[in-house]
């Protein structure tokens, strides 16, 4: 599947690593949607081979945990559903 991209506002690097079955990920996208912002998204969990194994590296360089999601927002690491701090880092507030 691979990364998606999501057009909008841009407010710096902004990637989310979810899974498709997670409602706190879900949540999140909509947020993210909902504040119009670019984003670029991967469920990790319909990926396979190298491909996962390439994510699960580049995930674990931000959440040793490998928890979801993770949101990464113009260098700040947010696990989990936060909107607050999402809203921050994306300078929405």
């Amino acid at each position: 599947m691979g990364k998606v991209h999501v057009d909008g506002r841009d407010a710096g690097g902004v990637t989310l690593y979810a899974l498709s079955t997670c409602m706190w990920c879900k949540k999140t996208r909509d947020l993210l949607s909902k504040l119009g912002v670019s984003y670029d998204y991967v469920y990790v969990d319909l990926t396979s081979g190298a491909e996962r194994a390439g994510l699960i590296d580049e995930l674990r360089k931000f959440n040793p945990n490998l928890t979801f999601p993770t949101l990464v927002a113009n260098g700040k690491v947010i696990v989990g559903y936060r909107e607050k701090e999402i809203k921050s880092a994306l300078g929405v507030a």
